[in-house]
Formats: structure tokens, sequence, C-alpha cells
């Protein structure tokens, strides 16, 4: 059956690391995608997202989660 979240995770720092490792590969896509437009054959097709941006937001993010993850875990 359905079980609550607190059974999922025992630890504070396990939600942490979770949401860290989603932001950091949200940042290396980002990373990935910046570098595949800058190298794109059809200069007229630059697109939309603005990459950098999502980076730079997304990889604070990570430091942030990981680095309370890692507090927590070290506390623990």
């Amino acid at each position: 059956m359905w079980r609550a979240m607190d059974d999922w995770f025992a630890h504070i720092w396990e939600y942490h690391a979770i949401a860290g490792a989603f932001t950091l590969a949200l940042a290396l896509t980002a990373v990935w995608a910046e570098r595949r437009r800058l190298r794109r054959t059809n200069l007229d097709a630059v697109g939309f997202m603005p990459w950098t941006v999502i980076y730079l937001i997304s990889f604070l993010a990570a430091v942030v989660f990981l680095g309370l993850a890692a507090r927590e875990w070290f506390g623990a």
C-alpha cells in the first residue's frame, strides 16, 4: 500500500541529496544544450531557452542542496 514520504527516507539529508542530484543533472543538461547551441551550423536558428541562466540557477541550487546534505550527513 501507499506509504508516507517520511517512511521512504529515514533522514532529511536524503531529501537534500536527491534534490541536489536532480538540480546537478539539470545544470549539466543546460551546459550541454548551451554548447550545442553555440556550435550550431545554422546561425539563424538561435533558439529561445536561456541556457546560461538555467545553468547558473540550477548549479547554485545543487551546491546548496548538496552542501546541506553533506552537513546533515556528517552531523548525524
